[in-house]
């Protein structure tokens, strides 16, 4: 790969757009590829250039990255659908397609298998950050894959975050560590719900409790940042209970296919469902699952 390589980002929503302009801000030439165009065109640079197609973007590009919504997209993106081809095919050998959406492990390992028969290569590369941290260019990225791409990407990976997890020589590895600590934040924020609604029913201010139990017990960042989501409700959710159905899901058919049961997991999957049910499929995950704690805090004694 030259030094300075031809890179592409497909997929410009709230995640793809601020690290498609990091890269552009370190002086890279990006081709942008978004189902809906606008969003291209949009990040106005003299280094941008912009594509009609999935294939056009890929076509001449060293790394592809793509940051899609979930496997449906990307499986869109790559291998084509009835509106369009693929850039799989387009992909020139040696070149490299990062992985960076959070997907499943299923299609993680079809993806490095349709990439190792045409002679490409495969890093996954999940992100673990909200748009806000992705904009300042503070995501923390686990990355895997064969040891020459990835020593290729780390470069470009290191510009767009605070640093990096490399996990192993196997992309979809990385995939289901990113599923893994997305099942813990869920952990988090129902524990942040519960516990809120506890202070409130022993008439302690909610927000009083979070910042002592946070300077008390974690001293943590996320604890910090997602209690004040639960608090004050974002006009633009970071993450959706949409989003949240989706990757909880992701982590049970991973563990399912690992041999392994979790509890937690499956009552997670019942309170984001219950959420959507409820009306908050586009509501902020953190959000609507301190709805569903709220809810469910009435005692319904038994009288006599």
């Amino acid at each position: 790969m030259t030094a300075q390589p031809n890179l592409a980002v497909l997929g410009l929503g709230q995640m793809g757009a601020p690290i498609a302009r990091l890269l552009l801000a370190n002086g890279h030439h990006v081709t942008l590829w978004n189902r809906s165009r606008e969003k291209a065109a949009s990040i106005a640079d003299s280094k941008v250039r912009i594509a009609s197609s999935p294939a056009e973007a890929a076509a001449n590009a060293d790394v592809v990255f793509t940051m899609l919504t979930d496997d449906a997209a990307t499986e869109a993106v790559l291998f084509g659908d009835k509106r369009q081809p693929g850039f799989l095919d387009a992909l020139r050998p040696s070149a490299i397609h990062v992985t960076l959406s959070t997907i499943s492990v299923t299609l993680a390992r079809r993806i490095t298998a349709a990439h190792q028969e045409r002679g490409q290569h495969h890093i996954g590369a999940p992100v673990f950050g909200r748009p806000a941290v992705a904009e300042a260019g503070r995501l923390w990225i686990v990355a895997s894959g064969e040891d020459v791409p990835l020593a290729q990407v780390r470069p470009l990976l290191e510009s767009i975050s605070r640093g990096l997890t490399i996990v192993s020589r196997e992309p979809w590895q990385a995939h289901a560590l990113k599923l893994g600590g997305n099942l813990m934040i869920t952990s988090m924020i129902q524990t942040l719900s519960e516990g809120f609604v506890f202070a409130e029913s022993q008439g302690i201010d909610p927000a009083l409790f979070h910042q002592a139990i946070n300077s008390a017990l974690f001293q943590s960042q996320l604890y910090e940042n997602y209690g004040k989501t639960i608090l004050n409700p974002p006009a633009v959710p970071g993450a959706t209970v949409s989003l949240g159905i989706k990757d909880t899901r992701l982590a049970r058919e991973a563990a399912a296919e690992a041999g392994i049961h979790m509890r937690l997991a499956d009552y997670f999957a019942e309170v984001l469902h219950r959420a959507k049910e409820a009306g908050f499929a586009d509501a902020d995950w953190a959000v609507g699952q301190y709805r569903i704690a709220q809810s469910d805090a009435p005692l319904h004694v038994e009288k006599d």
